[in-house]
């Protein structure tokens, strides 16, 4: 597998989840919406794969 993101982009990822509130330095809240809404698109474009290949 292959994990590497681009500086830059890692950098805006964490701007938009870091939290001085947090003991761990994220917003969890935050964090799983995100990921929750990348899992939905990502679910979103197989199914139209899918369709697409009459699966």
């Amino acid at each position: 597998m292959n994990f590497d993101i681009d500086k830059k982009e890692f950098e805006e990822i964490a701007a938009v989840i870091h939290s001085d509130s947090s003991p761990v330095g994220i917003d969890a809240k935050k964090t799983h919406i995100l990921i929750l809404k990348k899992l939905q698109e990502i679910s979103d474009r197989l199914e139209a794969v899918e369709k697409k290949l009459g699966a």
